[in-house]
């Protein structure tokens, strides 16, 4: 291959995260209770085969020729049983890349003139809906801890081939775990990393 052409290919693409990923892409929907700003959350059906009783925000797996903004008005729209035009995307937040293969895509949008109790949710993916003041994730600091990565290799891993073989030192990783409380809700995960980002977007602190 010619070099300008490798040049043109590189200059052609965006840079995406290496490797096979699952995308997922979820909403952080604001919502007006009595003239206050609240974050909009879900406790995800019992019936769900994954993570039941978890609190979450709407959102799902990105499908094929999808972008994951479209994903996060799809998805909320058909959880919460809204129109699409009900909900306003300001914009996307900090994209997570978990240690588990996948990537998550948080947007934060607007719930015009919806009132949690107006919210008529799809009860086969939805228990319950609630919402938590601004204020309260603007004042208050989740708990942190964390989970430490390690490697565990398949039986037929090639020790063979890597210097030192059996003995290698394999880096471990430090993986933090956010934890709210509100109210006898436990917000954690996922949610709880895509909140704090959003927070300190707002409070110009993000991470460098």
């Amino acid at each position: 291959m010619e070099l300008h052409a490798i040049k043109t290919i590189v200059q052609s693409r965006t840079a995406k995260p290496e490797g096979k990923y699952n995308r997922f892409s979820v909403l952080v929907p604001i919502l007006q209770v009595q003239g206050e700003l609240h974050l909009l959350f879900e406790i995800r059906s019992e019936k769900l085969k994954n993570q039941p009783g978890e609190i979450c925000f709407p959102g799902g797996r990105i499908e094929k020729n999808e972008s994951p903004e479209q994903c996060a008005v799809r998805e909320t729209s058909e959880e919460l049983n809204l129109p699409t035009e009900k909900i306003q995307i300001f914009g996307p937040l900090d994209y997570i890349v978990t240690p588990f293969n996948a990537i998550l895509y948080p947007f934060l949008g607007f719930l015009p003139g919806i009132r949690v109790e107006q919210i008529h949710f799809n009860r086969d993916e939805v228990g319950d809906v609630f919402t938590v003041p601004m204020k309260f994730f603007l004042t208050n600091n989740p708990e942190e801890h964390f989970i430490n990565i390690k490697a565990a290799l398949h039986d037929d891993f090639p020790f063979h081939m890597i210097q030192n073989g059996r003995n290698y030192k394999w880096k471990v990783g430090k993986y933090p775990e956010l934890f709210y409380q509100y109210n006898g809700h436990i917000i954690w995960g996922m949610t709880a990393r895509i909140v704090k980002n959003f927070i300190n977007i707002i409070k110009g602190e993000e991470d460098l």
